[in-house]
């Protein structure tokens, strides 16, 4: 039985990193912005930039455990009442292209391309979230978001996110999210959804 969500600490962040991994090899968005040789180790090491440096200090990590007490699914949230300082994102942004390797390149032109997606309002944003291959279907997805979603409504704040799949598309819909904008990335690149959340007050009931 998958347990409720919890939030994760440093302790976790390998393993968390390695879920993200497995759930997004084969990722639309993944696939056309980081390197394919030693793709996994790729992914495994910007997501654990992303959980430590970003997620851990400015955001919440959630996390569901499956049946063997192992990590399931895992998701990063920023908050609006602690950004990422903008010194911060550029440090990152050598490790990061050393990691994407040679589709650096892509990786930019791609942030630079739904950058018209992006409103700048104060949000609770679904920065990356990820469920095991093995543990998909069994409902993680949904209890892993119950948590931020609810501290969303709690602050009077809409929810937000970018997708590059259509399957991921209707299951945020049934969790009240609505496609505010499309694109499609230049080049051969996915298409992307940015979807939205409205604060509770103005959600009707699903």
């Amino acid at each position: 039985m998958l347990q409720e969500a919890r939030r994760i600490g440093r302790d976790a962040v390998a393993e968390a990193a390695e879920v993200l991994a497995q759930a997004f090899d084969g990722y639309a968005w993944t696939s056309w912005t980081v390197a394919g040789d030693q793709h996994r180790r790729r992914l495994t090491g910007l997501f654990q930039l992303t959980i430590e440096e970003v997620g851990l200090p400015y955001g919440d990590v959630w996390a569901v455990e499956g049946d063997d007490r192992r990590l399931a699914a895992v998701a990063v949230w920023l908050r609006p009442d602690r950004p990422v300082p903008d010194e911060l994102w550029q440090e990152l942004a050598a490790r990061q292209a050393e990691l994407a390797g040679d589709r650096c390149p892509a990786m930019n032109e791609a942030e630079s391309a739904c950058a018209v997606l992006r409103t700048g309002e104060p949000a609770f944003m679904l920065a990356t979230v990820g469920v095991l291959p093995s543990q998909q279907g069994r409902g993680a997805g949904t209890a892993l978001l119950r948590p931020g979603l609810a501290e969303a409504d709690r602050d009077g704040l809409p929810a937000t996110l970018e997708t590059s799949a259509s399957d991921n598309v209707r299951f945020y819909r049934r969790l009240g999210f609505q496609v505010t904008g499309e694109i499609e990335i230049p080049g051969g690149g996915p298409h992307v959804w940015a979807m939205r959340r409205p604060p509770a007050e103005a959600r009707p009931e699903l």
